[in-house]
């Protein structure tokens, strides 16, 4: 089980931001943070990236974008939707304030 920061803890019951047409599930029950892992950042076998680097997801977008989920959008699309996701997840950290920018 991995530790949960305050940011982590701050995606519980909030509404999924990367919304995967078609894929996303709406319940906010399940949403998490989902990390954005990219070549030459903190990552790899038993790492994640720091907690900025994340989006709030339901599970099934979290699925999508970790690949545990087959869709109709390639990976490239599936990223974008995720970074989209992250910017949206970090402007509503900074504007409650949990984020200094």
């Amino acid at each position: 089980m991995s530790k949960q920061t305050k940011l982590t803890k701050a995606a519980r019951g909030r509404d999924c931001q990367v919304r995967i047409p078609g894929v996303c599930n709406g319940d906010p029950d399940t949403t998490v943070l989902a990390h954005f892992r990219m070549v030459g950042t903190r990552c790899g076998v038993g790492l994640k990236p720091n907690d900025l680097q994340g989006a709030w997801a339901c599970s099934a977008c979290h699925d999508a974008v970790d690949s545990r989920r087959n869709t109709n959008y390639n990976h490239h699309e599936l990223r974008v939707m995720h970074l989209e996701g992250m910017v949206r997840t970090i402007d509503i950290l900074v504007a409650e304030g949990k984020v200094a920018a």
